[in-house]
């Protein structure tokens, strides 16, 4: 039966020889000697299948590596590289010539002789394969491998899934119509490019196993030496890899084997065609290939990155938004694909070092207890550029990634890390200061810190979806925090109370929209939630963004977005320009900027954010953030060269934690010490040594702020009216005629009659704020009494009478009058007069006679 199926095969594949042979020398001579005539209507018809196959296909730029670079010492450094082919292309001096004689002698041996394809291979190649309609191996010239690379290579450009695969299937099927495609398209390219450029261009773009393409990348790969420098037995084996890369590379010793057996062929190759001695034959069948691999550790993406990993992560997220790379952003991420480009980031790494040992050391992501994360952000005010982004997290994208790695960028916005923000906590009060001065008031108005309900219909908010609906009760952060107070004193202290108070009198869409002006934006996109509770800050926002929006203060007003990108080099070596600058000159006003900083600067040197300050006598300004329950902890701030924001918090909680108040089950940081410190100061312990290394470095230390507006410290105030003695009723109508709040303070102890008013908190004479709370306190009469009659008493006995009937005698004061020797030391009347209605804590003057014929003068001694 097998004997009966060869036999039938013969026919067949005669005719396959046979006319596969005739098809080629019709090419070749088509093709060669397109002049020469053919009168055989079958030969004509067979050319015409040729005339509709394109000539050639252009040697370019293959895909290989993009080189990512940071800044040491004022330099750069690569710290990753990124490919979707591990290759490097490089030039014919750049490769050794064993290396070339070992592809000529191994793959092509006629190379220099013929003309794209050798005749003589492809027949018997034909005669190899009797019985299929194929052509699978044995006939390939060096420009024919180099035309299906080529083909290849364009395929997996293709963004199309459908037609890329169409394309891919088309260029590495094993047909007939294939095969003398590329056989025109050799004949073609061999017309078109010179012998060495066709050779140079098949060492960059053959595969070597794997994801490592050209002699390049292999030769560090597997040798760790460049292509130029191989000695004669690794060139060997490097070619002998493309016969079957999968199985002859040299990644593993079990490989080694099948390679030396197609490499030591090679070699006698390369002797027969005296392009080795005899004496370089032996050596280097003779060397052992385990002796000579020494393979470099895989190194492609930003999981292999040497530093600065979630930096080099956002870089290529961005890649769609580089407009340096392409029209479109399809076209951008093909290019990048295409690689060979070097990019070039902003981030110091010098600084970066000190960010990332500060956050392993206070934030370890060895934590186990809860899942804690941190972040430090440090940007340039001014021009936006990013000198820190780094995280206690190490970085790993795979799905084998450890409790103690992460590819998820928390300094960033979703788009571009994964990472949804986190609240901000009080951070998000500078945007209520700065509408709070934009609007009139100043630092020095009082406002009322005490906690309180509001009613959520109160709060203004013209066209951003209000009224609201409901009450909002806000906690202040210390339970000592309440009463009348400056809005400085009420920034420094980040009093909770009197900022929503602030608000109530503001309108929540400008607020929002001050934000807005800063960058400021949810970090999963959409717009900032404008509702009361906002103010506290509840809206979830990225590190990154924060940093950018105090950086604007320390820029005296100036936002500046933030970019990471300083410039590109293509693969021609041409330079491209980088993320563009994009800054809006006066987001707010410069005196608005100023007076913020005033205001900050109380924060760091003696209010909520003192315990991160440097202490290094840069002036530094900034705000500190604590959502409810410590579960996210804030602080940011900024010096005229660099800000920085830290944040520190819960990643997810962990629901066996989950109670009614917290049902996300986070951890307090208040209520847990890490690295060996409360939970709640680990934030300063980063911010701090973060900020003292940018202090130190002569490009990033700060100066001096801008003076304060001092028409911003009182703002547009008004002066609160004398009241006392009036009813509440009638003090409340003279205030809001004022454009002043009244509040009713409640009875204290006072000698006027009940219900009239005692005092106010500002005091009467004071300068407040329209729309200020004036706080209004009536006497509840019980220091009310009559004036006793002490004339005719001496100064001794009448300050007696005071002391028992229970007046405050620290208020008595003297008249001295003149009299006779005989009454010196005797009251001769009083202020309230005898049987007066006054109270005990009244003012009360007494005249004393001095015994001499003038008043005016003590008598000293002679008067107990």
């Amino acid at each position: 039966m097998a004997q009966d199926s060869w036999r039938s095969a013969l026919p067949k594949a005669a005719g396959g020889l046979i006319g596969f042979s005739v098809l080629a020398g019709i090419l070749v001579t088509a093709m060669v000697t397109p002049a020469i005539a053919v009168s055989s209507e079958a030969t004509k018809a067979s050319i015409g299948v040729f005339d509709n196959m394109p000539d050639y296909v252009q040697i370019s730029a293959q895909s290989q590596q993009n080189v990512v670079y940071a800044n040491r010492g004022g330099s750069p450094v690569p710290i990753a590289t990124i490919y979707n082919q591990n290759r490097q292309e490089v030039t014919a001096g750049q490769i050794s010539p064993f290396l070339k004689n070992a592809a000529v002698a191994g793959e092509d041996r006629r190379f220099y002789q013929h003309g794209g394809i050798d005749v003589p291979s492809v027949i018997r190649a034909a005669a190899g394969n009797l019985v299929s309609n194929s052509i699978t191996s044995g006939s390939s010239t060096l420009d024919m491998q180099l035309v299906k690379n080529i083909l290849v290579q364009q395929a997996l450009e293709i963004t199309d899934p459908a037609k890329q695969k169409a394309a891919y299937t088309a260029a590495i099927d094993s047909s007939l119509q294939r095969k003398l495609r590329e056989m025109k398209l050799a004949i073609g390219l061999d017309k078109r490019y010179s012998k060495q450029q066709i050779l140079v261009a098949y060492l960059n773009i053959t595969g070597f196993g794997g994801n490592t393409y050209g002699v390049q990348s292999a030769a560090q790969q597997y040798f760790s030496v460049d292509a130029k420098d191989v000695t004669l037995a690794q060139a060997a084996s490097l070619v002998a890899i493309v016969q079957q890369p999968n199985l002859q590379n040299l990644s593993d010793p079990k490989y080694y084997a099948a390679n030396k057996v197609r490499r030591d062929q090679i070699l006698k190759d390369m002797y027969t065609e005296k392009y080795i001695t005899k004496a370089q034959l032996d050596e280097a069948i003779n060397t052992k290939i385990a002796d000579e691999v020494k393979l470099t550790a895989p190194s492609n993406g930003c999981l292999y990155a040497k530093d600065a990993p979630f930096a080099c992560d956002y870089v290529k997220k961005l890649v769609p938004t580089l407009t340096s790379l392409g029209a479109t952003a399809t076209e951008r991420a093909a290019n990048f694909a295409t690689g060979g480009y070097k990019i070039y980031t902003s981030i110091d790494l010098d600084q970066q070092d000190v960010a990332q040992t500060a956050l392993n050391t206070s934030a370890p992501p060895t934590e186990t207890r809860f899942a804690l994360g941190a972040a430090a952000d440090a940007v340039q005010p001014g021009t936006g550029r990013i000198l820190v982004m780094a995280q206690n997290k190490q970085y790993n994208n795979t799905l084998n990634a450890t409790p103690a790695q992460t590819g998820i960028n928390y300094s960033t916005d979703y788009a571009y890390g994964n990472s949804g923000g986190f609240p901000t906590g009080s951070t998000y009060k500078i945007f209520t200061l700065i509408d709070w001065l934009q609007n009139g008031h100043g630092l020095n108005d009082t406002v009322n810190g005490s906690v309180r309900t509001f009613q959520q219909s109160s709060f203004k908010a013209s066209g951003c979806g209000g009224p609201f609906a409901g009450t909002y009760t806000p906690k202040n952060d210390s339970a000592g925090e309440g009463g009348s107070m400056s809005v400085l004193s009420a920034t420094s202290a980040s009093v909770n109370a009197a900022f929503v108070g602030m608000a109530q009198k503001l309108d929540l869409c400008a607020i929002r929209d001050d934000a807005k002006a800063l960058g400021v934006h949810p970090a999963k996109g959409g717009q900032l939630d404008p509702q009361p509770a906002a103010i506290l800050g509840t809206n979830e926002i990225a590190p990154l963004t924060m940093a950018a929006a105090i950086a604007t203060i320390g820029a005296n007003g100036t936002y500046c977005a933030p970019t990471i990108v300083d410039s590109i080099v293509g693969p021609d070596g041409k330079k491209l320009g980088g993320q563009p600058k994009t800054c809006t000159d006066s987001a707010i006003a410069p005196n608005i900027a100023a007076t913020v900083a005033y205001a900050l600067a109380t924060v760091m040197k003696s209010g909520t954010g003192a315990q991160g300050a440097p202490k290094d006598g840069v002036p530094i300004i900034g705000k500190t953030g604590t959502t409810d329950g410590s579960y996210q902890n804030w602080l940011i701030a900024t010096t005229t060269k660099a800000a920085l924001a830290v944040w520190v918090g819960n990643i997810q909680g962990t629901q066996a934690k989950a109670t009614a108040n917290n049902p996300q089950g986070d951890q307090s940081l208040r209520q847990i010490t890490i690295a060996g410190t409360n939970g709640y100061n680990t934030k300063f312990n980063i911010f701090r040594a973060t900020m003292k290394s940018l202090n130190s470095n002569p490009a990033y230390k700060g100066g001096p702020f801008p003076a304060v507006d001092q028409n911003l410290l009182h703002g547009t105030g008004v002066t609160v009216p004398t009241v006392t003695g009036q009813s509440f009723a009638q003090a409340q109508s003279l205030l809001n005629s004022l454009q002043f709040d009244a509040v009713n303070g409640g009875p204290v102890a006072s000698g006027l009659p009940v219900g009239e008013v005692v005092r106010t908190n500002p005091a009467a004479g004071s300068i407040a704020a329209i729309s200020s709370t004036i706080t209004v306190y009536t006497s509840d009469g019980t220091l009310a009494t009559t004036m006793p009659n002490v004339v005719g008493m001496s100064r001794q006995a009448a300050v007696g009478t005071l002391t028992t009937d229970g007046f405050d005698t620290s208020k008595v004061t003297y008249s001295w009058v003149a009299g006779s020797p005989g009454d010196i030391c005797t009251v001769t009347a009083s202020t309230p007069a005898a049987n007066a209605s006054t109270a005990k804590d009244a003012s009360i003057t007494l005249s004393v006679s001095n015994g001499g014929p003038t008043g005016g003068t003590d008598p000293g001694t002679l008067c107990p």
